[in-house]
């Protein structure tokens, strides 16, 4: 949707005239229905008056076509300026501009998979975003992947970011080589490049269009284009990381039909696939991505923690280059604002983990993230397991989903995975876990018939050593803990600070230099339930904390115990003051779960030691009447 369009003569006169704020604030409640905040109001006057200078060109067309707060077609993305127009060679195109208001940003060491991250003061505090050529660059990506139009009329964009308060520095950190991925395809210019910019733009813009291609644009039908389809089919195509197997394809199949439905009857669906730790939820959800992406549909894959989203784009991937696959993997707080039905299909992983409000949409307008998702989609696809809720925040539940279906008019289908291809296969296992940790009662008491590596280690020095020479074979062996110690974030990348220590042993929680998953270092490292969830490994080392207790017969649980640095339990102290009973309910759940989910991590073994002698003693004992006392084996 064009927010304000007009030619670059009308542009002109309205900044001349000191209108350009107010006809934008009124074009915004006359086709948004929203009213504008101050301090919106007073970046577009600062910015309309810095590009203004930039526009007071003769060379550039007065005809040429101009676009602000460009909202980007089945997203609620918007672009901050727009100039359109044909090149020397007649042929259409348009420059994005992405405008900063920043006075100063520092850079932010990359990791494996995320490098275009900076921190600037924004929003009355200093905080991590993206780097603004990388943000001018993945819009137009999504325009250019998703805009018929833009791919038939070969309509050329060129994305760029105008930071107009900005004081560039010898080595400054905008220009710092690990941006260099994105500067290249979307440079950055700056409060002295007025005059840089303006040859940018008359680069592209050579004749004016009396905003035709504006109008092409933003009447584009929206369809992956073919370029993005070949991208992800190769990266699928031998990737034995997400083969389908079993009953994994009969469920894949059939919300392949009921999304494909959605399509041409139009009516609103949503769909929840219940299954366990290891019932392939996320192996479907990629797959899913994938082909129906084939099938021509805007579709995105989506999950509140990064560390599933950086793991499977990796693993797609195997490459730093930009494809504009990036653009598919989303977090759960990005469809605030998005009209009903603007994407074809939302794929949900890990739905358990969503939030009511997101700590970074709580002022935008956020309701609820379920809401938003089924209200986004025709089409919403939920992979859950509830006992994998880890915090206080989550809120995903079967019956929140189908409640909020119901307030979107949206049918509810209902499906269901078994079959286990984690832990050697065994829901055995995974029913022992619920029993040994008094989850629920089943009838695995003991593991005996398990093909299956359990041990209990007297010593988290043990727990190391077992992994460390697991991880020899694949690289897929790590070490996770509760979170009972503190992560000390001016550390965080510091291989020397060990965060945990126990007796003579010490190690480090997962650096901020590596996807812990997939990184060759990360078996030095701790990974906790926020950077493990939703992934798998072939054996891991559990450590359980003070947290969790065996007393008097019954395994006790203390939110006491965690770590102040831990956001998880957020609001316990409160709740306990005020309604001591539910606290302690619900944060012997989150405790429980928690150490559920890190003991089903492994595909083939997991070996545990715990601070508390008593619980060692009780899991000593449920595991010797499986396997007996085996020397080296507790």
């Amino acid at each position: 949707m064009l927010v304000y369009e007009g030619l670059k003569s009308d542009f002109m006169q309205s900044v001349e005239g000191g209108l350009i704020a107010y006809e934008i604030e009124q074009s915004i409640l006359e086709k948004l229905g929203r009213h504008t905040t101050e301090s919106e109001f007073n970046s577009w006057e600062n910015s309309m008056l810095r590009m203004y200078m930039v526009m007071n060109d003769p060379e550039i067309p007065a005809d040429a076509g101009v676009a602000i707060e460009f909202n980007i077609p089945q997203t609620a993305k918007r672009v901050d300026f727009m100039i359109s127009g044909y090149g020397e060679d007649e042929k259409p195109g348009m420059v994005i501009v992405e405008l900063k208001q920043w006075q100063k940003l520092e850079k932010v060491e990359a990791t494996d998979a995320v490098v275009e991250l900076v921190e600037t003061y924004t929003g009355h505090a200093m905080r991590r975003v993206v780097h603004p050529s990388y943000q001018a660059w993945s819009y137009a990506r999504l325009i250019q992947d998703y805009n018929s139009t833009v791919q038939e009329q070969e309509i050329r964009l060129a994305p760029c970011a105008f930071l107009h308060n900005y004081i560039r520095r010898d080595n400054d950190p905008l220009d710092d080589q690990q941006y260099r991925l994105y500067t290249n395809e979307a440079p950055a210019f700056t409060r002295t490049q007025t005059r840089e910019l303006k040859s940018f733009i008359k680069k592209w813009i050579k004749k004016g269009d009396r905003k035709k291609v504006l109008y092409l644009v933003d009447h584009g039908k929206i369809k992956p284009s073919k370029s993005l389809q070949n991208a992800i089919a190769s990266m699928m195509a031998g990737n034995e990381e997400f083969t389908m197997i079993d009953e994994q394809r009969v469920v894949y199949e059939e919300i392949l039909k009921l999304s494909e439905q959605c399509q041409t009857d139009h009516k609103k669906r949503t769909i929840i696939c219940k299954g366990g730790p290891g019932t392939g939820k996320s192996v479907i959800a990629v797959q899913l991505l994938a082909e129906l992406t084939q099938r021509d549909q805007f579709v995105q894959y989506v999950s509140k923690n990064l560390a599933p989203r950086q793991v499977y784009l990796q693993k797609m991937k195997g490459t730093k280059h930009l494809t504009g696959v990036e653009n598919m993997f989303k977090g759960s707080a990005c469809y605030v604002g998005v009209g009903r039905n603007q994407m074809h299909t939302l794929i949900v992983d890990e739905a358990h983990r969503l939030e009511e409000r997101s700590q970074y949409t709580k002022n935008t307008g956020n309701e609820n993230q379920i809401k938003e998702i089924i209200h986004a989609a025709a089409c919403s696809v939920f992979f859950i397991d509830e006992s994998q809720r880890v915090t206080m925040a989550d809120i995903g539940s079967i019956d929140e989903i189908k409640k909020w279906a119901a307030a979107e008019g949206s049918e509810v289908i209902e499906m269901e995975l078994i079959s286990q291809f984690r832990c050697n296969g065994s829901n055995g296992y995974l029913a022992w876990v619920d029993d040994l940790l008094e989850i629920r009662d089943t009838a695995n008491f003991t593991l005996d018939g398990l093909d299956y590596d359990v041990r209990l280690c007297d010593d988290p020095n043990e727990v190391r050593d077992i992994i460390f020479e697991k991880n020899k074979t694949a690289n897929r062996a790590r070490v996770l803990a509760g979170y009972c110690w503190k992560w000390e974030k001016a550390k965080k990348n510091d291989p020397n600070y060990h965060d945990i220590k126990i007796g003579d042993f010490e190690m480090s929680w997962n650096l901020g230099d590596g996807i812990y998953a997939l990184s060759d270092t990360s078996v030095n490292e701790a990974g906790c339930i926020h950077t493990t969830q939703g992934l798998e490994f072939d054996y891991v080392g559990v450590i359980m904390g003070d947290d969790i207790r065996y007393e008097n017969g019954r395994v006790v649980t203390d939110f006491t115990k965690r770590a102040s640095t831990d956001q998880s339990v957020k609001g316990l102290k409160k709740m306990y003051k005020e309604h001591p009973a539910e606290a302690m309910a619900r944060a012997d759940e989150i405790i429980k779960n928690t150490y559920r989910t890190l003991m089903t991590r492994g595909m083939k073994g997991c070996y545990i030691y715990c601070t508390d002698p008593g619980m060692r003693e009780y899991i000593r004992g449920r595991l010797n009447q499986t396997v007996g006392t085996v020397p080296g084996v507790l």
